[in-house]
């Protein structure tokens, strides 16, 4: 009782120091230290979690289809919230905001976050993202302006390769650990080296069942898929579609304003702390990416429910959940107020 007092003090004292990022404020900071950046990815984080298939990837071939519906409705600027991989920064891209955080589980799911930061940093365009992301070597005479398919389609036939997944691989640590001061706790290192060596062994084509112990039976969309797919109406809005959207994500990676955390939707401390955050910058949720996590929250619903109203929120705040059905998976959009008070089951 008395540890658990002591942290809990600790935490509260965090929030409340004289630091710019967590000082009273009309507006959220335009760019965070990797002091401060590090102690949120710390402090506000809850013990590593279990979840049942790894998410290297995403598997929600339909999650564009609600980003003109959700751009007309949620205000500009504020804070974004999501939880799993890269599907995050075509939603971030897309809606813009000032600042924002990743929870999951996992807490695999925060390194590979971190890797991704550490490639963004890395790589000034596209076509060398891509190429240290699945350790190819880039072809010559890539245009700045390819669109999707072009850029992955130069990819399609380069094979893996081992002295630039190695080369990456030391990049990666040392922008992370040198550069940024990031310290690995227990197995961080390894997990860094596995993350670059499934997409390096999955390529282009990997899905979300790729490296997974326990592969879902339902056909998945590919990374490449992913990448090339519309919102329904004929505009790509991934993270991929242009420079500008990866300048964009790359710019708020180098300012340290996506901020990856390990927490359960349902947990004690990653979400309230994100919401104390807001809260003491003025700031308001704007979208809150929950995929089908809910599906998984039977036992801790009221835990969640308390996690929601402590983010600061208004009554155009969005929840984007994704319904895995078999047939006909679907992406959808609830205000954040509309949240049943009771757990509703599974939907699928």
């Amino acid at each position: 009782m008395l540890r658990r007092t002591i942290a809990a003090f600790t935490f509260l004292l965090l929030l409340s120091m004289d630091f710019p990022a967590f000082r009273a404020a009309d507006t959220l900071p335009s760019q965070i230290p990797d002091s401060q950046f590090l102690q949120m990815l710390s402090e506000f984080s809850e013990p590593d979690g279990y979840f049942q298939f790894e998410n290297f990837v995403s598997n929600e071939p339909t999650y564009q289809a609600v980003i003109p519906q959700a751009k007309q409705v949620i205000k500009p600027g504020g804070a974004y919230l999501g939880v799993a991989p890269e599907q995050n920064f075509t939603y971030i891209v897309a809606t813009k905001p000032q600042i924002a955080f990743i929870v999951d589980i996992r807490r695999q799911n925060m390194i590979e976050l971190l890797v991704y930061k550490a490639l963004f940093e890395i790589a000034p365009n596209r076509a060398e993202f891509l190429s240290r992301l699945f350790s190819r070597k880039q072809p010559a005479g890539i245009p700045m302006n390819a669109t999707p398919k072009q850029l992955f389609q130069a990819y399609e036939n380069v094979k893996a390769d081992a002295q630039l997944f190695s080369e990456t691989l030391q990049a990666v640590k040392d922008k992370l650990i040198k550069q940024h001061g990031f310290k690995p706790v227990g197995d961080d290192e390894k997990k860094i080296e596995l993350i670059l060596n499934v997409f390096r062994e999955g390529g282009p084509g990997m899905d979300y069942a790729f490296a997974s112990p326990r592969r879902p039976t339902a056909t998945l969309p590919s990374y490449y898929s992913l990448m090339v797919s519309t919102d329904g109406n004929g505009k790509n809005w991934s993270y991929l579609a242009s420079e500008e959207n990866y300048r964009y994500i790359r710019e708020m990676q180098q300012k340290n304003l996506i901020v990856p955390l390990v927490g359960d939707f349902g947990g004690p401390k990653a979400i309230k702390a994100v919401g104390a955050f807001l809260k003491s910058h003025g700031a308001t949720t704007r979208l809150f990416y929950i995929s089908n996590v809910e599906d998984y929250l039977q036992a801790s619903w009221q835990s969640y429910l308390s996690n929601l109203a402590a983010l600061p929120q208004d009554e155009s705040t969005l929840l984007i959940r994704f319904e895995p059905n078999m047939d006909k998976p679907i992406t959808s959009l609830r205000l954040m107020k509309d949240t049943p008070k009771a757990w509703p089951g599974r939907s699928w």
